[in-house]
């Protein structure tokens, strides 16, 4: 599990039911449906279902931390090149990879792929998923958007029954309710869950991005039969200062 992710979330309302003294009068039911349910449907109504669906599956990735680090991945790498050029390509057959791309490239190696071919098969992985991810981000950061567009629908809704019912005050209370409910729905809807998590999506999506393309320069190099000891060296370049010194040191 990601631990920002959850503390920020539930600090976030935390916070914010922390500021209130009776919960009951900050519960409305059309104003929810306006905000919750009328944002969902425009925003279905802006994809297809497909893409809709497809965001729904890639949200488990704002609460999970299962991408790998680079620094193991080059370890791993520099490993797998080691055994390569040792014992030839046959020998990576059987090898625990736990990175799937990582797995999909030295199977391709064992197979004896030509590398063009394993080139473009895993960039083209790679397109397909950034584009997937992108797709996920696109739908959270357009349903920010319009949430908080939905709630000033609701907030002239509460207004026009209001003022249409100034003769009756007993009318005056619900309508207020509604007027300003949807706007608080709409803000923490867009600003606290549904902002949060397209920029947790696409800084997710860019940072598996690096790393494949860190693999895929690695697979490249073992078919080529490059030296193991200068592989570490070579992938560093998709490191910061501080971890290709840490990679260094390890070495």
């Amino acid at each position: 599990m990601d631990i920002a992710t959850i503390v920020g979330l539930l600090g976030a309302f935390g916070l914010i039911f922390s500021a209130i003294d009776d919960i009951n009068a900050f519960i409305d039911v059309p104003s929810i449906l306006i905000v919750f349910a009328g944002s969902i449907m425009v925003v279905m109504f802006r994809s297809s279902l497909g893409e809709f669906l497809g965001a729904v599956g890639v949200l488990g990735k704002t609460f999970k931390n299962k991408l790998d680090q680079p620094e193991a991945l080059i370890e791993q790498i520099v490993e797998l090149a080691t055994i390569a050029r040792k014992d030839g390509m046959i020998a990576l057959e059987g090898q625990e990879i736990p990175n799937p791309f990582l797995a999909k490239g030295i199977s391709m190696l064992v197979d004896g792929t030509d590398p063009t071919i394993i080139k473009s098969s895993l960039q083209r992985e790679l397109s397909a998923t950034k584009m997937r991810h992108a797709m996920g981000a696109k739908i959270f950061s357009a349903w920010g958007e319009i949430a908080p567009a939905m709630g000033m629908i609701g907030t002239l809704i509460g207004l026009v029954q209001m003022l249409g019912n100034m003769g009756d005050p007993k009318s005056i209370g619900p309508a207020m309710a509604i007027a300003l409910l949807t706007t608080m729905y709409g803000a923490i809807l867009a600003n606290v869950i549904c902002l949060p998590i397209a920029m947790k999506l696409s800084n997710q999506a860019d940072l598996e991005a690096a790393n494949n393309e860190l693999i895929i320069e690695g697979i490249l190099f073992i078919q080529d039969g490059g030296n193991p000891r200068v592989l570490s060296d070579f992938l560093g370049a998709f490191l910061g200062p501080k971890a290709r010194a840490k990679l260094a040191a390890a070495g």
